[in-house]
């Protein structure tokens, strides 16, 4: 048995299954860029044969990398080929087929019965392994699948060409200890003495994902699919942060390598943060910024005398910055470059401009510039970045006798539009100027304002869930005007929603012909 566990990260796949994540394909670049850096041994870079945007992503990611990159695709040719045209510059490349094998998938998803099932995942295979050396089999829901029909399915994928059977718990099933059980089964009954890797992949439905991907990998398995901070659908997938440090802090159990760089750690959880608009949860393990904090004077006390006492990990070995004050006023825009790439921006000339810009506003306000404002900053100018819409300028009139009205100006390209339009509030007016502007309807689902940094002019960061038409996408926006800072993320949402709008039509003329 293999002593060094894999890693295939699915953040790009999976992870932007999360509703309301949307990567814009410079960001999934940069993020590839990110965990090539981070030592992943295979990227999943997407599902090359759902959209032509999708395909145009796995493409873009197997060009820039060198490590392994895969594309998911259906045991149907269509997928299957789209998926090796894809990875066609790839320098590991990898086709990673699944079918759904259980009962009630099979029943009401598949309108499939088992020996059809079978005779698909067996043609998908050999077609996979007909275009690319490495294949990867997953059957989907494995976890409430007829033992005896797993066995069969993972072992006739073997035969037909499959390197890496994977075992997902698609909907976070399965308890920790029948996880392990049937991780050593496969490994026993489908793998045998044969050089076949059999993969995880546990979602976090029961808060379980981790400790089940931990047991399997104890019991056998040696490739983990995970995401970066647990993203993925409903309650999200695995995440890597917590799988390695697992392995590493209690080597004594598990005994294994990984060949990931834990010092990028901080730094590509912050970038998922940043590109994804999904918060790192303060308590969350690893990685939260609670995760090296002790409030309690008997903890203080002991950290103090020995940080062992209290900490079971080194947050400098995760790459977590010590100190608190990171810049000042008389900071230059090297420094302020230098400090965006430790938090996980890699900004263009232009997006350094407009953050220094801002950098200075703030400076002139504030005596110490901290990680998080440097933060908020960087991540306004890469979320602004993108989009067909940019703010140009606003105007409120508002008080607490009059309907409030705000004149909004963006600018698309060249032009500059300009429209007006009333609210119960000066947010909500500003709002329908926007939707007047973009010509969508806009729903908001959600708002919601924190203050981000410290003091009387302390940048307030807003958060939006926005609708249109079936698809919900999150904004955000930062300023020390709660206004703006709520127009910036409206706008984001919407220029997020248009993307999407774009990419279905791509679809459905690709699918027409029209």
């Amino acid at each position: 048995m293999r002593d060094t566990v894999l890693f295939l990260d699915t953040t790009l796949r999976d992870g932007e299954q999360t509703p309301g994540v949307s990567f814009h394909l410079d960001d999934k670049v940069a993020f590839a860029r990110a965990l090539e850096a981070l030592g992943v041994d295979m990227i999943e870079a997407g599902f090359a044969g759902a959209s032509p945007g999708d395909f145009e992503a796995v493409r873009a990611v197997a060009r820039t990398v060198k490590t392994g990159v895969c594309s998911l695709a259906r045991c149907v040719e269509a997928d299957i080929r789209a998926a090796a045209e894809a990875l066609r510059e790839a320098a590991k490349p990898r086709i990673h087929v699944f079918i759904a094998t259980s009962p009630l998938h099979r029943a009401a998803k598949l309108g499939m019965n088992r020996e059809q099932v079978l005779d698909a995942a067996v043609r998908g295979v050999r077609l996979a392994r007909s275009l690319c050396a490495d294949v990867e089999f997953s059957c989907e829901d494995a976890t409430r699948t007829e033992t005896d029909f797993l066995y069969q399915v993972c072992r006739a994928a073997v035969e037909a060409g499959a390197t890496t059977i994977n075992i997902p718990d698609t909907v976070g099933y399965a308890a920790v200890g029948e996880y392990g059980d049937l991780i050593a089964s496969i490994c026993r009954e489908v793998a045998g003495e044969r050089d076949i890797v059999i993969s995880t992949h546990c979602h976090n439905d029961l808060g379980l994902a981790a400790a089940t991907t931990l047991e399997a990998i104890r019991r056998g398995a040696r490739q983990v699919e995970c995401t970066i901070n647990g993203l993925g659908e409903r309650a999200g997938n695995a995440s890597l942060d917590e799988i390695v440090m697992g392995l590493r802090t209690r080597r004594d159990i598990y005994g294994l390598r990984d060949n990931l760089n834990i010092h990028e750690i901080y730094r590509i959880s912050r970038l998922a943060a940043n590109l994804s608009g999904m918060e790192i949860p303060p308590n969350k393990a690893v990685v939260g910024a609670n995760a090296f904090v002790h409030q309690s004077g008997i903890h203080q006390h002991g950290v103090l005398r020995e940080r062992a006492t209290y900490e079971i990990m080194k947050p400098e070995e995760l790459g977590i910055p010590q100190g608190g004050v990171v810049l000042g006023k008389l900071s230059g825009r090297h420094a302020l470059r230098e400090h965006a790439q430790e938090l996980g921006f890699e900004l263009t000339e232009h997006e350094l401009d407009r953050a220094f810009e801002k950098f200075k506003e703030l400076a002139d306000r504030k005596k110490d510039i901290t990680e998080r404002d440097v933060m908020a900053i960087c991540r306004e100018q890469v979320r602004g970045s993108h989009g067909l819409y940019r703010i140009h300028s606003f105007q409120i009139f508002s008080g607490n006798r009059m309907t409030a009205t705000a004149t909004v100006s963006l600018q698309r390209g060249a032009d500059v539009i300009t429209r007006a339009d009333c609210g119960d509030g000066p947010v909500e007016a500003c709002f329908h100027a926007v939707d007047q502007i973009t010509g969508f309807k806009c729903k908001l689902e959600s708002y919601q304002l924190r203050a981000v940094t410290e003091g009387e002019d302390a940048l307030g960061e807003v958060t939006v869930r926005v609708s249109s038409e079936g698809i919900t996408m999150l904004g955000k926006g930062v300023s020390t005007d709660i206004i703006e800072a709520s127009c910036l993320a409206y706008l984001n949402a919407a220029n997020r929603i248009i993307e999407a709008r774009q990419e279905q039509e791509k679809a459905h003329q690709q699918e027409t012909g029209v």
